[in-house]
């Protein structure tokens, strides 16, 4: 995880990370990006105060949708991404992290 601000707030919350991927030595491209989506019910993306949240079972979006969320301007996975049971976030904004794992 590369956000200092995800990690500050998963150390406040006293949450335990069970794997942890760098983003910079490891990189996770578009079918990592498809692959991780696809094992998901939910897929909720933040982009500063920005949220957006994709129905994996009930109206899953085309692949560019998802994945033009879901990436960077490198074309990799944006850091940070936490998988929390069925739902993938992607991003980090307070709010959403306060509500999904807090």
């Amino acid at each position: 995880m590369s956000c200092g601000k995800s990690q500050g707030f998963l150390a406040d919350n006293d949450i335990q990370i069970t794997d942890t991927v760098i983003a910079n030595k490891e990189k996770f491209g578009r079918a990592d990006a498809l692959s991780l989506a696809q094992d998901a019910d939910r897929v909720i993306v933040a982009k500063g105060k920005k949220v957006v949240t994709f129905d994996m079972k009930d109206g899953r979006p085309d692949d560019e949708t998802l994945l033009g969320a879901m990436l960077g301007p490198t074309g990799n996975l944006r850091a940070p991404t936490i998988r929390s049971g069925k739902t993938l976030l992607v991003g980090f904004n307070d709010d959403l992290f306060s509500a999904t794992l807090g």
